[in-house]
């Protein structure tokens, strides 16, 4: 059947002429009246048969185009060419990085948002550049913006928002987009936040490990100060906090160097896996006891740390990324920080 039977454009309706070209063809897709790869009409055709400007034809077609739903052939004309998917909710979820927390905070986004979505998860490396781009490639194509927000500057330091990426996130209707995980204190965002407290999240849960913190002499923050995917500066402010206030003795170390200097009664509170396990793994070859002479704390919480016995800080990832399916589900808008504790295991 002709696309122009089945088109159907309401003089009288306030929805834009463009966006009821864009509707219908989304909506006879999903209905099977057109089928991939079968052509459409041209855009002066269009135009010409529902007395319509060429401009409203070509700017539904360009936004239909935006969304992969139709492709254009040079010389031949347009073509239908998605219709899996077409009816579903489509969300983009970009990460800053590929790490095992990260994927479980999607994968139980996956597993929470349900059948009737589409998710594209797309790494942007904290790199400004790779992220403004596919934000920009995909601004029309999907119907929520799930971001994790964490990028690196030339220093390889790390930052949470650029002026750059706040105005790209600015131009995202605030009942699309959903930041995850990290937010800049004092940022005045326009959607849903569900966020880590980076700062206070550290302070408060060695305060509720003080009792075992104090048994220590000594506490080092291993804290890689430049790095390939770099971490919040908050969380030194909250870890300088908690000692001064305790008087405790600390110093912050880039990183556990092969030949570390380790004295019993040392607590080492560590960020990177890798670091984690250097640090075991002299603990070990000098005959030290986890736990009694050398305590260790690590940031957040994975099956092998359990396994290990080794104490964590850690974020509730299960309710972050159900929390953010919820807010896509239900259509709400929230700020929602999610809890943050300290599992004491036998490494403390």
């Amino acid at each position: 059947m002709s696309l122009i039977k089945l088109i159907s454009i309401d003089e009288n309706s306030r929805i834009p002429k463009y966006q009821q070209i864009i509707d219908s063809i989304i909506n006879n897709i999903s209905l099977g009246n057109l089928q991939i790869d079968e052509k459409i009409p041209s855009i002066n055709n269009f135009s010409e048969e529902f007395y319509l400007s060429r401009d409203t034809v070509e700017k539904a077609y360009s936004i239909l185009k935006e969304r992969n739903i139709i492709t254009s052939i040079r010389g031949k004309g347009f073509y239908i060419s998605r219709t899996k998917l077409i009816s579903k909710v489509n969300i983009l979820f970009l990460v800053n990085k590929l790490s095992s927390y990260k994927l479980r905070i999607y994968n139980h986004f996956i597993d929470s948002i349900g059948a009737n979505s589409h998710t594209d998860l797309h790494i942007y490396h904290c790199d400004e550049t790779l992220f403004l781009n596919l934000l920009d490639k995909n601004k029309s194509a999907y119907d929520y913006f799930v971001v994790m927000p964490h990028f690196k500057k030339e220093d390889l330091t790390h930052v949470s928002f650029t002026d750059k990426v706040v105005a790209a996130l600015k131009k995202i209707p605030k009942d699309k987009l959903i930041l995850l995980d990290n937010i800049k204190p004092g940022f005045d965002v326009q959607g849903s936040i569900v966020y880590q407290d980076f700062k206070n999240d550290i302070y408060r849960a060695l305060n509720q490990g003080i009792t075992k913190v104090r048994k220590y002499k000594k506490i080092m923050l291993v804290y890689p100060e430049k790095a390939v995917y770099p971490y919040p500066r908050r969380i030194l402010h909250g870890f300088r906090k908690f000692c001064v206030e305790h008087s405790l003795d600390f110093e912050i170390i880039d990183t556990v160097y092969s030949d570390m200097v380790i004295k019993k009664g040392d607590l080492f509170i560590t960020i990177e896996e890798e670091h984690l396990v250097n640090l075991v793994k002299q603990i070990r070859e000098n005959e030290y006891k986890l736990g009694s002479d050398i305590g260790i704390i690590s940031y957040n919480d994975t099956p092998l740390k359990e396994l290990l016995g080794i104490t964590v800080m850690s974020t509730d990832f299960k309710v972050m990324g159900e929390t953010a399916a919820e807010i896509i589900l239900n259509k709400t808008l929230k700020e929602i920080k999610v809890p943050f504790h300290l599992i004491e295991r036998e490494s403390l």
